[in-house]
């Protein structure tokens, strides 16, 4: 999940290119009239399975965003860059005091070969769900201090620096947890620090290495502040790599902020991200990135409040009980147990980043509800994702279809100018969006407003 080939995987890009060029390995994907909106909210439409020797693949060139060049938004709505020569900025954190941390992360590397098929899947997914640009310093964070809240920042300055593909953060009291791939560290810091120099400290080994297919950690602190909440993806689309890899793995763990003592809370959650607390019900919710290669309307990417000690089906079921016949040897028992998330977000949309809007400044519509950042696919005829959209919210359950909000990633001839990953709102109200192709940091307004913070 790199953004560019590395010169680590210069030979596999050679060998995949000899793999492309034989046309029996890839077939191109028969027309889609399949409707993804039927796929979005609490019952979504699941065709039949389909099953192949190499999936179907439309890849999004990265081509930037040209001089100019702004993201289309919602009616009532105003997008200005607030920040942008970046290195795949992946995620935001909004501090008390109102600065923005960006989070800019590489991936550990390509992960190891066992199959013909992992070349080709690994070098697409390391071009497709990468950042865009080549070079440049990564794996930092980076503070935005944006003072009197018009939206550009008198400070642009490296947070913290030489951390290992870096992506969750939480602060608790002087406490600035970062969840690393590998580890979740803990930092002192001071209101008002626009640089942390200390080498920290590391609370709890998480899962990373060798293979590490699911890189990215979202993390969250519970509303008391007592726990740590982190995502840790599998290390494969449904364990082809063996279950022994996925140990503690496809799961959200429960860290005890003061020991480092953790748990497994949660599993059978193939890559969470975006953990959040829901502001009215206080429940632990997340998106989730499902599975690929059973075609390209199965199976549907989802956000779910995440009960403890529950299992959401990953790899033996999707959506509940429906079983993956693909996976050996089977486990009923499991199946039995798995639950159905709350609702879907479509086919292969890739949804990294979500954050509930409590705040006034955006128009009154979006008060309560969840907006949900979507990397977009590449492993269906018809692009799906590529947006910012928002899923209202009432009585801290989903009530309504998702909308779009921030669109236009791709341009006409379907290249990606940019890719969404995480969303935060900053302190004067404003929606945060983390493009990691066009390295920029978005700021979505209302139509009218001129905030200022007090």
């Amino acid at each position: 999940m790199m953004s560019m080939i590395s010169s680590r995987g210069a030979g596999r890009a050679a060998a995949v290119a000899l793999l492309f060029s034989s046309t029996f390995l890839v077939a191109a994907q028969a027309a889609d009239d399949f409707d993804p909106m039927s796929q979005v909210g609490p019952n979504p439409v699941l065709p039949e399975p389909q099953q192949y020797l190499f999936p179907p693949m439309h890849l999004a060139k990265v081509v930037g965003w040209k001089p100019g060049e702004t993201p289309t938004v919602a009616a009532g709505l105003k997008i200005e860059a607030m920040a942008t020569g970046l290195q795949h900025p992946r995620s935001l954190y909004t501090l008390p005091n109102g600065d923005i941390l960006v989070v800019e992360s590489k991936a550990p590397g390509l992960e190891p070969v066992k199959r013909p098929k992992d070349l080709v899947m690994g070098w697409i997914e390391s071009i497709t769900t990468g950042g865009g640009g080549e070079g440049g310093e990564s794996n930092r964070i980076t503070l935005l201090r944006d003072a009197n809240g018009d939206g550009k920042p008198e400070t642009k300055s490296v947070f913290l620096d030489h951390l290992s593909s870096p992506f969750g953060v939480a602060l608790v009291g002087s406490d600035l947890y970062v969840a690393n791939t590998d580890a979740i560290m803990r930092y002192h810091y001071n209101t008002g620090d626009t640089r942390i120099t200390d080498p920290g400290t590391r609370l709890t080994e998480l899962p990373g290495g060798p293979i590490d297919h699911h890189w990215t950690k979202s993390l969250v602190a519970s509303p008391d502040g007592s726990m740590l909440y982190a995502g840790v993806g599998s290390n494969s689309n449904i364990a082809e790599n063996g279950m022994q890899a996925e140990k503690d793995r496809a799961a959200i763990w429960e860290v005890d902020r003061a020991s480092g003592r953790s748990r497994i809370f949660a599993t059978g959650l193939r890559n969470p991200n975006g953990l959040t607390f829901e502001p009215a019900t206080h429940a632990l919710w997340a998106v989730i990135n499902e599975r690929d290669e059973l075609g390209p309307d199965l199976v549907p990417d989802y956000m779910t409040s995440v009960k403890d000690g529950a299992f959401y089906g990953w790899p033996y079921s999707y959506y509940g009980q429906h079983v993956d016949p693909r996976v050996q040897p089977q486990r009923p028992d499991l199946v039995a147990k798995a639950i159905p998330p709350d609702y879907a977000l479509s086919s292969h949309v890739a949804p990294l980043g979500m954050t509930f809007y409590t705040a006034d400044a955006l128009p009154a519509k979006y008060k309560g509800g969840a907006f949900v950042g979507e990397h977009g696919s590449w492993d269906r005829d018809k692009f799906n994702g590529y947006k910012v959209v928002f899923v209202p919210f009432k009585d801290g359950k989903p009530n309504g279809k998702a909308e779009d909000v921030v669109t236009g990633f791709l341009n006409k001839d379907e290249a990606a100018r940019g890719r969404p990953v995480g969303v935060a709102v900053d302190k004067a109200g404003a929606l945060l969006v983390a493009d990691d192709a066009g390295n920029t940091v978005w700021r979505v307004t209302g139509a009218q407003q001129t905030a200022a913070v007090k």
